[in-house]
This record gives structure tokens, C-alpha cells and sequence, in this order.
């Protein structure tokens, strides 16, 4: 597998650090999950949970979906003893994630430039909400207060702004940049033969996601306002539709071809000569919108894809799993876990020679504790010691 030489210490919880160490698990990385054996990562409780309603000891659908193919070890990084044990896993650690508040491994006793000198080659990824310095670094938060800061939720809705329906920040600020830069360094390391800190802001992350909007400012003075930018519902041909049925369309006819394809499928040609006319566009929704009702979604679904018009319908959460394309691509996927069959999300990076498997579901709390200091060299009887005094 294309990561399957890694092997990656994993001390995050919740989402965006979990989510961007299962990548690296999906495509052979070792990743070891270390939670603490007195407060365990709080994804493993937080609704939906799977498995019988009276069982006690039921786990998370999203735990199980952003921490599989990974081993479990409990650790009590405030001992001497669990520090010892972490030292010992660094020295063979190629890749390291945390997604502390900037301090904390300092405060632990284990900052980046003490393990740096027990192994140059380790590449540490810190995830934080604003980065490691600057007047919020030591600011808490989650992805609201990430795309409120960088502008993003003021672009989103209409009037009133509107929250996201999804983790923007967490997610493609957070977590894929986080695998990104893992990657990149993996390769610098190849070059150099040294590791390197990466600081990854999730504030940071969502600025790059304004291209058109920040730089129109910076560049003209044009302030855009939600609602009224290309991709925001200020044109008609980039818009969503309510059809007969109540439910959405969703069309992307900005171009000029697809517009004029897109005009020409509803039988209103006199609507073309509008194209991009800003004056002209809260009629032109309108005179589309009356058409939308005509038919129910999945008609003109039929109807527009077969004209060349970017199209497709608005899937509620409930509709995506049937829908074919998802089907096809396998983006849910099944696996058996003790609980019974559940449900995931599938891999999404597809590679021809070395693709991502799903080998092992979600590892239970310190699963592979004994498993992994026996490889240390630690007894049972030792093994057995730490786990009595909650140091495992």
C-alpha cells in the first residue's frame, strides 16, 4: 500500500486530526491512536451510536468511520512512566499529529525540539484553531468561529447569513491540509533526511477557500455580499430551484454555452440575451423559478442532463445513499463490527496501483496497549502494573 512503511502516533480526538490520520490509516500508514486512559477521545460516545440501544459500552458511527484501520493504546502523558513510553514509540514514529492548544505538549514536557532530538526525521503536525502564534493562538474554538473570522460565513445565505451545513473549517482546512502537509514533508524528508514542525491553522485554511470574493476586495475595492456573488445566488444560472414536487434542482449553467442550453431546454430563448446582465437577474430567477414549478426534480433531472446543462438534483441526507453516482463509487460502504453490519463513509482518493482498504474497524479503548509495550520490551507483569495504576 502506498503508506504501508509509515508508522504514525496519533493524539487526537474529535474530528479534524482523527479524520486526517484515517487518511494516512486508509492507505497503510500504522497509526496509533493514544488517548488517555481517564478521559478518552469523546467522539467514541457522541450521537449516532450503533449497536443495541442497551448495551453500555456502544461506540459512535463517526468514531467508527475516522478510526478505523488504526490500534488503540491508552496513555497517561502526565506520568514519568507514560512519558517513557511515548519516547520510546517517537523514536520510531515517522509522522506525529496533535491537535493540542499551542502550549500544551511544552507544558507535558514533550515539545516538538525534545523529540526532534530523539528523532531528526519525525515530522510533527500540530492542528490548532488559529495556529501557533499570533493575538488568537491561545483562543479556543470550533469551525464557527474559524469561517467567522475569515469571512466565509458572511457569504453564505442571503439576507441573514447562514451557518454552513458542514464542517468547512474542521474538515478542508483542518484536515486535509493537515494530510497534505504530512505528504509533502514525507517527501522533503526523502531529499534532506530531516524531519519537520508543521503548524496547520484552521482559520488559516479557510482563506485560501475566498479566492474570488477576498480578492475581489483586495484587488478593486468590491465588497460582495451574500446572496449576490456568482456563487452565492446572485445569477439565475447558479442557483437552486424548487420544482412541483417541493423538492430542489440544483443548476450551473454559468458559462455561456450551458446557459444558452439551459434556456433553450426550458423553452425560453428570449431569456438568453441576460446572460450575466446583474440588472436583469432577479427576473430572470423568477421566470425560472415559475418554469421549475411545472415539473417535479427528478423529471427535469432527466430532462436537463440529456441537453448539456449542468444540472443535478438537491439530495437530501436521506436520498444520497441511493443515489447511483454514490452508489457506484461506493462512497458508503459496509463492514461487520460486534455491534452488527454498520454503515460508512468510503475512501474518496482513488489510486490505480496502491488504493486505500478498509482493513480493521475502530479499535476499542486500549485495544492494542499490551500488544503494542510488549513490542517495547515491557513484561506482562509491568504491562499489567501500568494498567492498574491508569498509567495504560
Amino acid at each position: 500500500m502506498a503508506l504501508d512503511h509509515l508508522r504514525v502516533l496519533d493524539l487526537t480526538t474529535l474530528l479534524p486530526g482523527p479524520l486526517a490520520t484515517s487518511i494516512l490509516a486508509d492507505f497503510g500508514a500504522e497509526v496509533i491512536k493514544i488517548e488517555s486512559p481517564l478521559r478518552p477521545d469523546l467522539m467514541r460516545r457522541l450521537p449516532p451510536l450503533v449497536g443495541d440501544a442497551k448495551a453500555r459500552d456502544r461506540l459512535s458511527a463517526v468514531f467508527y468511520s475516522i478510526n478505523r484501520n488504526k490500534k488503540s493504546l491508552t496513555l497517561n502523558l502526565k506520568s514519568d512512566e507514560g512519558k517513557e513510553i511515548f519516547m520510546k514509540l517517537v523514536r520510531s514514529a515517522d509522522v506525529l499529529v496533535e491537535q493540542f492548544r499551542p502550549g500544551v505538549m511544552a507544558r507535558l514536557g514533550l515539545p516538538y525540539e525534545a523529540l526532534k532530538d530523539i528523532n531528526p526525521s519525525l515530522i510533527y503536525c500540530a492542528i490548532t484553531g488559529y495556529g501557533q502564534d499570533g493575538p488568537y493562538s491561545q483562543m479556543v474554538g470550533h469551525d464557527i468561529n474559524y469561517i467567522g473570522v475569515s469571512g466565509m460565513a458572511s457569504l453564505t445565505g442571503t439576507d441573514e447569513p447562514v451557518l454552513q451545513g458542514a464542517q468547512v473549517a474542521d474538515i478542508g482546512a483542518g484536515s486535509m491540509n493537515a494530510v497534505t502537509a504530512i505528504l509533502l514533508a514525507l517527501i522533503a524528508r526523502e531529499k534532506t533526511f530531516k524531519g519537520q514542525y508543521i503548524d496547520i491553522s484552521m482559520m488559516d485554511g479557510t482563506i485560501p477557500w475566498l479566492q474570488i470574493p477576498l480578492l475581489s476586495y483586495l484587488t478593486s475595492g468590491e465588497k460582495q455580499h451574500r446572496g449576490e456573488t456568482h456563487v452565492s445566488g446572485g445569477v439565475a444560472s447558479y442557483n437552486l430551484y424548487k420544482c412541483k414536487d417541493g423538492k430542489y434542482i440544483t443548476i450551473g449553467a454559468l458559462e455561456p454555452k450551458f446557459y444558452t442550453n439551459l434556456c433553450k431546454a426550458l423553452n425560453r430563448r428570449d431569456l438568453k440575451r441576460y446572460y450575466m446582465n446583474l440588472k436583469k437577474q432577479e427576473h430572470v430567477k423568477q421566470e425560472f423559478q415559475q418554469v421549475f414549478l411545472t415539473k417535479d426534480r427528478d423529471e427535469w433531472w432527466e430532462e436537463l442532463r440529456a441537453q448539456e446543462v449542468c444540472v443535478a438534483p438537491m439530495n437530501e441526507i436521506w436520498e444520497v445513499e441511493d443515489d447511483p453516482q454514490v452508489k457506484f463509487r461506493k462512497m458508503i460502504i459496509e463492514t461487520e463490527t460486534d455491534e452488527g453490519l454498520i454503515k460508512q463513509l468510503g475512501i474518496p482518493i482513488r489510486l490505480s496501483e496502491t488504493p486505500g482498504t478498509l482493513r480493521t474497524v475502530a479499535p476499542k479503548l486500549g485495544e492494542h496497549s499490551e500488544e503494542i509495550l510488549q513490542n517495547l520490551g515491557y513484561s506482562s507483569d509491568t504491562i499489567e502494573t501500568y494498567r492498574k495504576e491508569k498509567i495504560i
